[in-house]
């Protein structure tokens, strides 16, 4: 075999360990095995899980006692969706002793005062429950054709209003980076961000705060049975007493 050859048959086979190499990763990474964050306890020590009916019925008791402090839990889609979970999880993560918050998804082609409607006929306002959310991504054809951000943006504001008119705190909006770039980015300043980065920690593009961090979602805890095997992992960007201060309602 003459040296040009040999060049190439080895380039080919450090191509190939490399090519096997990485879909080894992203097959252990699709399954929950390996993840790109592992934020440490002592920077992030408040911990929390996002859930809705994908996960079934759910032992809270046993979510509770995996150093879950935290739960957002959906509630509603757009202007008539209620997840048929939510008061069971609702009721059954406050009397395991986790701290409850809702979560409704946005959808582009309904009006702030349907969603609005739909998100306080179904979440109670009480003493104890996080700020109610506003999940805000893409989904089906927007991950396309994305709405244009000023229609978006006058839809959201209102939502938001009407959400702190009624549960008075200011509601969290939670978003990928995509939506955040496009949506959020130099607006909203006022409203605190969850934000979703399953890849490495997020730095917004803006220099702005993010005070939750979604930063797994191939999570996996004991105590749930539904159809979808991975749950959501999140961190608070402070300490229990920071957490308590900033978002525990008390009207």
């Amino acid at each position: 075999m003459n040296m040009k050859k040999w060049n190439i048959n080895k380039y080919l086979i450090i191509t190939l360990i490399a090519v096997l190499i990485a879909a080894f990763i992203f097959v252990m990474f699709n399954q929950g095995i390996i993840w790109f964050n592992n934020p440490s306890q002592s920077e992030y020590p408040v911990r929390g899980v996002d859930i809705s009916a994908h996960q079934g019925e759910i032992d809270w008791y046993s979510i509770a006692s995996q150093d879950v402090d935290f739960a957002f839990i959906k509630a509603t889609e757009g202007s008539s969706f209620v997840d048929k979970n939510f008061k069971l999880n609702w009721e059954n993560a406050r009397s395991a002793g986790i701290i409850t918050g809702a979560y409704h998804f946005f959808i582009f082609e309904s009006s702030a005062q349907d969603q609005a409607k739909n998100f306080i006929n179904t979440v109670p306002c009480g003493t104890g429950n996080l700020p109610p959310v506003v999940d805000i991504e893409f989904y089906g054809e927007s991950e396309k054709r994305p709405p244009a951000p000023n229609e978006v943006r006058a839809v959201l504001s209102e939502l938001l209003n009407l959400l702190y008119e009624h549960y008075r705190v200011q509601p969290i909006i939670y978003t990928t980076l995509r939506s955040y770039d496009m949506y959020i980015s130099g607006h909203f300043a006022d409203y605190p961000i969850w934000i979703r980065s399953v890849y490495f920690k997020p730095q917004l593009p803006d220099d702005r705060e993010w005070l939750f961090w979604q930063y797994s979602h191939k999570g996996r805890l004991k105590g749930y049975n539904g159809r979808e095997k991975f749950i959501d992992l999140n961190v608070f960007n402070g300490n229990m007493d920071d957490f308590k201060e900033l978002f525990l309602i008390t009207t």
